[in-house]
């Protein structure tokens, strides 16, 4: 999976499912995506929020783009979600963390982006190993399924999962005939209680994060099915 900025819960149930999760840095970077923006609750409302990216485009990967580190901004990001989520059962717990990710100056988004995931990772108590395919020895002129088919070769594994919306990219006679199996994750409905408001789904994990225990959310990582 791409590296995204707070995902969704469905990010993390895909990254609890599997032993080794690959951050693919090495892709384009898709500026309609979910890299560098997500989506909070407030005031019973979604607010976005982002990170500021140099000279944002689709003709350079992941890792060849820099954040811009503007103090300004990533202060009202923080004044944004205390004043979100500062009566949230599990402020105290979730916010040290994320005022951490959000002050951290590392400029290269895949690297920052994979110091979030591995902050929330650990949070949550998931042991998934993590690699980078930038970092991985594959035939990187491959596309589509057969480049990651070749990826699974290389990394010897036994099950490929992927997220629901590769259904429409990969096929699982194709996976099979290579000696992969493979699965698609499809989230179960998933509500808890924001304060009195009506629930309001598909937030960032951060929502997740400050009204469940983490013995809660370690429950809804496991809210899917295999299809």
């Amino acid at each position: 999976m791409q590296p995204y900025y707070f995902p969704y819960l469905g990010y993390f149930q895909l990254m609890g499912a599997v032993d080794k999760f690959v951050i693919f840095d090495d892709v384009q970077f898709i500026k309609k995506g979910w890299i560098h923006r997500n989506r909070i609750l407030l005031e019973g409302h979604t607010k976005p929020i982002h990170i500021k990216i140099d000279h944002m485009t689709q003709h350079r990967h992941i890792r060849e783009h820099a954040r811009i580190l503007d103090s300004v901004h990533d202060r009202y990001q923080l004044r944004l979600l205390r004043h979100a989520y500062q009566h949230a059962p599990f402020y105290a717990d979730v916010m040290p963390m994320l005022e951490r990710i959000m002050q951290d100056e590392e400029q290269n988004v895949a690297v920052y982006l994979e110091t979030l995931l591995t902050e929330i990772r650990d949070y949550v108590g998931l042991q998934t190993e993590f690699l980078v395919s930038s970092s991985l020895d594959y035939d990187r002129s491959l596309k589509c399924e057969s480049l990651v088919i070749e990826m699974c070769r290389h990394l010897h594994a036994g099950h490929y999962i992927n997220a629901i919306g590769g259904q429409s990219l990969y096929h699982k006679e194709t996976f099979a005939g290579a000696g992969v199996p493979l699965n698609f994750i499809k989230m179960e409905p998933v509500e808890y209680r924001q304060f009195n408001n009506p629930f309001v789904p598909d937030l960032s994990m951060i929502d997740v994060l400050m009204f469940n225990s983490k013995a809660k959310v370690r429950e809804l990582l496991n809210a899917y099915t295999l299809v």
